[in-house]
């Protein structure tokens, strides 16, 4: 027995250094018929829910602290009673929303989550924010890399709190390290693997952000 994958596209904006960009981000929902995680349920708290049904959500797993990510965070978390967890490293972004505040939990390099037999293994990996993190099922093939690795190559990194060097040092030798099949679920976008995006490693480089 192994977890599901189910995907939910969600509209709203980001904001960040003054401006406000109109996106889409992709809600990931990981388990079975009876329990879930939700990783970053972007937007629309209600539409999630909808989606989740009446299944128990163990938690809602968050990639980074982005506004876009977070801000229907703790709205979708109190319709279904589930603890928020997100990288400490990301405490600054979290608090441009939620003033005073912090998530439920704190999520280290290395810890585990399980649902549906299907363990989720959190790797840190710095870059496109201090705190972004990914998820990797390796039972499933599948990682879920937030806004780390896109298809086409890594996230954005010219806004606050962002490195270019840093997220490709990340890519580089957190994510490429996978098996080539791997599966990357990403926060926006089409999905892709880890051998499609390796190869253009130095490209990426030359290019620069």
């Amino acid at each position: 027995m192994s977890a599901q994958i189910e995907n939910l596209v969600t509209s709203g904006t980001f904001s960040l250094d003054g401006g406000t960009w109109d996106v889409d981000n992709n809600v990931w929902i990981i388990g079975d018929e009876n329990e879930v995680f939700v990783i970053d349920p972007a937007h629309e708290p209600s539409k999630i829910k909808q989606a989740v049904g009446n299944r128990a959500v163990k938690a809602v797993l968050l990639t980074h602290g982005h506004d876009d990510h977070i801000r229907y965070a703790r709205a979708f978390a109190d319709l279904v009673e589930a603890p928020i967890h997100l990288n400490p490293a990301d405490t600054m972004l979290w608090e441009a929303i939620f003033p005073g505040t912090t998530a439920d939990a704190e999520i280290k390099d290395g810890d585990t989550f399980e649902v549906a037999g299907t363990t989720l293994v959190a790797l840190h990996t710095p870059g496109h924010s201090p705190g972004s993190t990914c998820f990797y099922a390796e039972s499933l093939g599948t990682l879920f890399s937030g806004d780390t690795l896109f298809n086409g190559g890594p996230g954005a990194t010219g806004r606050s709190y962002s490195s270019f060097e840093t997220i490709i040092d990340s890519i580089r030798e957190r994510l490429l390290a996978l098996p080539a099949t791997t599966v990357v679920n990403t926060g926006h976008g089409d999905a892709t693997t880890i051998g499609a995006e390796a190869p253009n490693l130095d490209e990426w480089i030359k290019r620069g952000n």
